[in-house]
């Protein structure tokens, strides 16, 4: 019998664990765990090459790769969008190989194991940073290991344990939440055939540490997040009761932030004013305009309108915001603005063409998949509903300039993408 970390094709077992252990230590060595994920995606081409070359969507981001370069040749400032071509197109090679890599329910699962176990120590980095002013710089020769950690959070009252802003981290530990949830149903169905205890108690314990550092994170977008998850998989569950819970809860806090003043104060004495007073601004009042995201987005979208086909070019919304509003800021706030504004409608459009698709597909697969196990399902659900936070997170934050979370936002992309090819296959196989 094959262990979970064995790869079913042994051409590919090598590359597989190559995979894994990135994916580990990723968090806490990023040149590592990236060298080490990159060097999977590169031997699944290798040995793959057939296989990615036929594969439509591969074809589509390699479309998208040439658009980029055309609007990095007529951008605003060429240096910096030729700079900023290394977010994206050493992704869409990776996406190509780590789609074909991935090949059954037990990768996905295996997968979603590592994240959430590597999570673990990064949550409890956090806590230490907000409860007790850790402060730690720890770099051993740059590649093997690069942990910083600012006491008091990043801004200063808001949790980002090892990550640079408060927003990524939210990003990381709503995947690992999501995730994590989906690993604790799957247990729990189990354990009425095998004794899993242990396995739901590691993960009760890392889905509720995961939730609070999320809410010590006050990131709205994590918040939201986190919602999001508990009622995809309540609905999917079919657990009236708790849908009804978490539209309960979520109506009365935004009635509590937005309702008239007379109705919000009504939910305010229940409320605390730490969630909608961060939710309508009330708790930073005095943020300047330019900081705000609908000027932001206005902004960038002003743009695209004077330069709709190739662009500003990439990393340029950046200089072009602070010549006119005269404050730094790093993105607009929105990855579809800004790729809008900063590669063109067309390559824009054909980015988010590429990442509907996959969702499509995914969708239309969940719908029809049969003959297989309740738990592969689950998995599967799983990463569609972390995907769809993706989405959701990055229309109002870009998680594009953080290296960890934009790897592990195409590691997702990539195993959606190769779990609906497979199983697709796998249905194919039961058909005939």
């Amino acid at each position: 019998m094959k262990l979970a970390f064995d790869h079913p094709d042994p051409n590919l077992q090598a590359p597989w664990r190559y995979a894994q252990i990135g994916l580990l230590i990723l968090p806490f060595s990023p040149s590592l765990g990236g060298f080490s994920i990159g060097l999977a995606a590169l031997l699944t081409w290798l040995r793959e090459y057939r296989t990615i070359i036929h594969r439509p969507l591969n074809w589509g981001f390699a479309g998208l790769s040439v658009l980029l370069v055309i609007s990095s040749i007529f951008a605003y400032d060429k240096t910096q969008a030729f700079l900023g071509l290394f977010n994206l197109l050493p992704y869409f090679l990776f996406f190509a190989g780590f789609s074909t890599l991935i090949q059954t329910p037990a990768q996905l699962r295996h997968i979603a194991w590592i994240l959430v176990i590597s999570s673990v120590p990064v949550v409890m980095m956090g806590f230490g940073q907000i409860f007790w002013g850790w402060n730690l710089n720890i770099q051993i020769l740059w590649i093997l290991l690069d942990i910083a950690i600012a006491p008091g959070g990043e801004p200063p009252g808001r949790m980002a344990a090892i990550f640079m802003h408060a927003n990524i981290f939210a990003a990381y530990q709503a995947i690992a939440f999501t995730l994590g949830l989906g690993l604790w149903l799957e247990q729990w169905r189990l354990k009425i055939r095998k004794p899993r205890r242990f396995l739901l108690l590691f993960l009760t314990i890392s889905i509720i540490t995961n939730f609070v550092a999320l809410i010590l994170t006050d990131s709205r977008n994590g918040w939201a997040m986190a919602m999001v998850a508990c009622l995809a998989y309540a609905m999917y569950q079919g657990w009236r009761i708790i849908v009804g819970s978490v539209v309960g809860v979520v109506t009365t806090v935004l009635l509590a932030a937005f309702a008239p003043s007379p109705i919000a104060q009504i939910f305010r004495r229940v409320v605390p004013a730490y969630f909608w007073g961060r939710l309508n601004d009330q708790m930073y009042p005095d943020r300047p305009v330019a900081m705000m995201r609908k000027t932001q987005w206005e902004f960038a979208w002003s743009l695209t309108q004077q330069q709709p086909w190739t662009g500003w070019g990439l990393r340029s919304f950046s200089a072009l915001y602070k010549a006119k509003m005269q404050i730094d800021l790093g993105h607009p706030h929105n990855l579809f603005l800004m790729l809008c504004a900063e590669t063109g409608l067309p390559s824009a459009l054909l980015f988010y063409g590429l990442v509907s698709w996959i969702l499509i597909a995914g969708f239309q697969l969940l719908r029809t998949l049969k003959n297989i196990a309740l738990t592969d399902k689950l998995i599967f659900f799983s990463y569609l509903v972390v995907t769809i936070e993706w989405v959701l997170f990055n229309t109002v934050d870009v998680t594009l300039f953080d290296f960890r979370i934009n790897t592990f936002s195409w590691v997702l992309l990539s195993v959606l993408c190769g779990g609906v090819y497979n199983f697709q296959q796998h249905q194919k196989l039961n058909l005939s």
